[in-house]
């Protein structure tokens, strides 16, 4: 049976991809390829596991261009759109804890936001499983950051009324098992040791996302304004609600004058800042 539900109740194909996109960029790999400490030039065998619409697994393949990169993800809609949208990579849809993999079939095995959801001796069992003897598991886990917005990006009164009417009590982590295996800075790395794995470390990536910085070039820039607006529109649209033009307008609106000031060089000083907590062990 298809599975379609991460992509159409918690976090949109678009959402997911562009912001990632952004937390991959190439300006962050000095910080990620630290924490890695993978041979750039070896022909690894690299499986991500929870790849969602496939854009960590694109910047892995610029950053390791012999490597060989395989993505799984359970969701139907985010395997579709990788396969469609990243080359070079295999996507398969499977489950994380069911690995359709041999033993010992893989140099790295990698992960991002994905452990929390997952049972932990089902998720890094299957991991140890697959990787061969000195292969390395990497998880990454977003970890709390900070938010400043622009002004000119405030609630809407369309939103409000539009959220106002649509709310519910649904609760993601009873019905969807969202964030169900959650831990700390100090329980991951010390579960990825209950299940097996040796020489652990911990390293963190700061991933500074402020369009007003002269260090982004304009592509860049514009490209967390987008996806900010993406994420904002796709949560629209996945209440499958009706009379939503005026919201959506609203919305539109807003990103249009953030972008209009951004191109005016009237800065807002506008920030996301995201932290990776990244974690390494070896089979």
């Amino acid at each position: 049976m298809m599975n379609t539900i991460w992509s159409e109740n918690i976090q949109g194909v678009k959402t997911l991809y562009l912001s990632r996109r952004l937390r991959f960029d190439d300006c962050f790999f000095g910080q990620y390829e630290k924490a890695f400490g993978l041979d750039r030039n070896a022909p690894l065998k690299i499986l991500e596991i929870g790849c969602g619409p496939g854009a960590l697994c694109e910047a892995l393949r610029r950053w390791y261009p012999n490597a060989e990169i395989t993505g799984i993800d359970r969701d139907h809609n985010f395997i579709a759109f990788a396969k469609e949208n990243v080359s070079g990579v295999e996507f398969l849809e499977a489950d994380a804890t069911k690995l359709p993999f041999a033993d010992e079939s893989f140099d790295v095995t990698i992960s991002y936001t994905v452990s929390e959801h997952i049972e932990p001796t089902a998720f890094f069992g299957e991991q140890f499983r697959v990787l061969k003897p000195g292969g390395v598991c990497l998880c990454l886990s977003a970890r709390k950051g900070l938010r400043c917005p622009a002004s000119c990006l405030a609630t809407t009164p369309q939103e409000k009324a539009f959220w106002e009417a649509v709310s519910t009590d649904e609760n993601e982590l009873e019905t969807y098992g969202v964030g169900k295996y959650a831990t700390s800075e100090a329980e991951l790395p010390a579960t990825l040791a209950k299940n097996g794995f040796s020489g652990i470390t911990t390293s963190y990536a700061a991933i500074d996302l402020t369009p007003d910085d002269p260090k982004y070039p304009e592509t860049m820039a514009l490209a967390m304004i987008e996806a900010e607006r993406a994420g904002d529109l796709e949560a629209i649209e996945s209440m499958h609600a009706k009379d939503t033009d005026a919201v959506i307008k609203a919305v539109n609106k807003k990103y249009d004058e953030r972008i209009r000031l951004y191109k005016a060089g009237e800065k807002q000083w506008d920030t996301a800042l995201s932290l990776n907590l990244i974690v390494r062990g070896v089979k």
